[in-house]
């Protein structure tokens, strides 16, 4: 069901901002990482205010495209969204947010995430626990003072000592990709941006943001400065109709690939729809990511087998059409949002009309 171009007067916020929306740079899979450079320039001329970075085992290491994409802007925040925090030392992880917060001048948001299981499981990694990443987080913000840390013994791992430098004093924001409720209630206790999974429906959004802001209540911290992330499909008509469904449904078929049960019970949809799609011999062909290897014909086959309503978080249509699904992720309670699954040069019709709606 397409969403009314007009923007309903109760949805529309106070203030459009330019720099409450953010993209992902070099989104999915990537041969080639130099696209990165044209992307970060376009997202910062855009009027954006982040760009997000993932991390995947391949061509996309998240401390190189980082350190690029702040070389190549000079205005544009750079979230990484995600990495592991199980995949560098701790020393390095502070070091390498140090280097990137004094090279930009403050631009560089680290993050990190639970991250997919089976993949972790595959390559003999231990599971992610939400009290390491707590205890991890607490580790970089006491290096990042100064602190020298001794015989720390806890759920990150045991370290005879950690120091970087007594004399810093690094205020540096710390993102979390967050998706059932532990994690999302360890975002408002410890972190500064959380960013929330795509495909949320907005009973989804609206609750998780409420858990959010309550534990960031409860650990005494102020709500309004723990940042919520929406990661909002935004696919226009204007892209070619066999990349719509490449961006939405392909996309949310690797989702419930890799982990389909937690997407299902975290927006109550309905299990059996989850278990017919898993026995379908499409699906159940693929050992990689779905939205990597599958022909046109296809993810055609894979759309039948998706509900309307498990894809309608989206905005698409007209950009008037994605600019009043997006307001709607404003009035449900998102803090920020980012519209995810296209590229910058494919959201320009899109950000035009959202800053002409702020213009009217």
């Amino acid at each position: 069901m397409q969403p009314s171009s007009q923007v309903p007067a109760d949805v529309v916020p106070a203030q459009r901002a330019l720099s409450d929306l953010g993209c992902y740079l070099l989104g999915g899979h990537a041969e080639d990482p130099g696209v990165l450079l044209d992307e970060a320039r376009q997202a910062e001329a855009l009027g954006l205010g982040a760009g997000f970075l993932s991390e995947r085992w391949s061509t996309k290491e998240a401390s190189s495209l980082s350190g690029a994409a702040l070389a190549v802007t000079e205005r544009l925040q750079i979230v990484i969204a995600t990495t592991n925090h199980t995949l560098r030392h701790p020393i390095v992880s502070a070091s390498w947010a140090t280097t990137m917060h004094r090279l930009s001048r403050g631009r560089f948001t680290p993050g990190i995430g639970r991250g997919i299981v089976p993949l972790q499981k595959a390559f003999g990694m231990p599971a992610i626990t939400t009290a390491q990443m707590e205890d991890w987080a607490g580790l970089m913000r006491r290096l990042w003072a100064g602190e020298t840390i001794v015989d720390h013994d806890g759920p990150a791992g045991r370290y005879p000592m950690l120091r970087l430098d007594s004399s810093f004093d690094e205020q540096i924001p710390l993102a979390l990709v967050a998706f059932g409720p532990n994690s999302l209630k360890l975002g408002g206790r410890a972190f500064d941006d959380v960013v929330l999974h795509t495909f949320f429906t907005e009973e989804t959004l609206a609750r998780s943001v409420q858990t959010v802001k309550r534990a960031a209540e409860e650990a005494g911290r102020d709500p309004g400065q723990v940042r919520v992330w929406s990661c909002f499909a935004t696919v226009g008509g204007h892209i070619a109709p066999d990349v719509q469904l490449k961006k939405t449904v392909a996309r949310l078929a690797t989702y419930l690939q890799f982990y389909g049960d937690l997407m299902v019970d975290t927006n109550r949809w309905d299990p059996a729809v989850l278990e017919r799609f898993r026995a379908d011999p499409v699906v159940s062909s693929f050992t990689e990511m779905i939205d990597g290897r599958a022909t046109g014909e296809q993810i055609e086959h894979i759309a039948g087998l998706i509900p309307d309503e498990w894809l309608e978080p989206a905005a698409t249509g007209t950009p008037e059409q994605c600019v009043a699904r997006v307001e709607r992720e404003f009035a449900t309670g998102a803090d920020r949002v980012i519209l995810h699954g296209a590229t910058p040069e494919e959201l320009t019709p899109v950000v035009e009309a959202y800053r002409a709606a702020g213009a009217a």
